[in-house]
């Protein structure tokens, strides 16, 4: 029976840590991400599962933060961590390997930044994702996919941005596992589709302001870091909603930036942009006490 209890438990925590992704610590948000990979691409499912399992299952071992773990907290770094290697990187056996390793090491950083109230959310994903690509580039260049992307061309902006902001969060680009993503969110917490929802439009619409090449501007790759900036200072307080605009704002100008000198961009410009506002508030409040 305890056996039992405590893989309930378990599964709990791996699906609270694919819910975590879009912030929501809902198991169910978590199925609904996890299917949504899944109807993408099954293999990213597994690697994303594979990764979650290895880093909740460390920071057990390593008995972290009972309550942590359980918020899913040891698991959604990791689950990105898992589809970025295998989508970036050929389906081997060396890939595996490194996503189990890498998910290892990434419960070591999850378990400082938390720790220390570091309020840098996917930071761990994008800083390891970085340097394992920095490492294949240079040192196993045979690693890479090299398969190509067929973009097809568009001539008018269209609000597909809108829906697909929400799949790029996940490495996603099709519309089903876009609306999958919105669904499980939205079980969770309807203010944050509604935040997430404007934070996509409205980055998308300056993309296509700048003259940014409007297929990834459809495609969501101008909006996915600002639905998260959205959706983190999603909140039933008018204040929020200053936060979360220079937040969207902050985030699409280091999208542009990093977009003109060709820089893998992952989750950094939410990460940076939310860690800003987040201190400048924190910063605000305390002079107010």
């Amino acid at each position: 029976m305890q056996s039992t209890h405590y893989n309930l438990s378990f599964i709990n925590s791996i699906l609270k840590g694919f819910g975590q992704i879009f912030l929501q610590e809902n198991p169910y948000s978590g199925i609904l991400f996890l299917i949504g990979i899944a109807v993408g691409s099954p293999i990213l499912a597994i690697s994303a599962i594979l990764a979650t399992v290895c880093g909740t299952l460390s920071a057990e071992l390593l008995k972290y933060n009972k309550h942590e773990i359980e918020s899913g907290l040891y698991g959604f770094n990791t689950a990105l961590i898992g589809v970025a290697l295998m989508l970036f990187l050929k389906p081997i056996f060396m890939t595996w390997i490194l996503i189990i390793i890498s998910s290892i090491i990434a419960t070591f950083i999850q378990y400082y930044l938390l720790s220390k109230k570091l309020p840098l959310f996917t930071f761990t994903f994008v800083i390891i994702t970085w340097l394992i690509i920095f490492f294949v580039n240079h040192f196993y260049i045979e690693l890479l996919n090299q398969k190509e992307f067929i973009s097809q061309s568009a001539t008018t902006f269209n609000f597909t941005s809108l829906i697909k902001g929400f799949g790029q969060v996940i490495f996603q680009d099709n519309l089903i596992s876009s609306c999958l993503f919105i669904l499980g969110i939205l079980i969770n917490s309807p203010l944050a589709v509604i935040y997430g929802g404007v934070g996509a439009i409205l980055s998308g619409f300056l993309a296509y302001l700048f003259k940014m090449p409007l297929e990834s501007i459809n495609n969501g790759l101008f909006s996915y870091n600002a639905v998260l900036c959205a959706i983190v200072f999603a909140n039933t307080e008018l204040k929020n909603m200053f936060w979360a605009l220079c937040s969207i704002l902050l985030s699409l100008f280091l999208v542009l930036v990093m977009t003109h000198f060709q820089l893998m961009q992952l989750t950094f410009p939410f990460v940076l942009s939310s860690f800003i506002m987040f201190s400048i508030k924190k910063r605000l409040v305390t002079k107010k006490h």
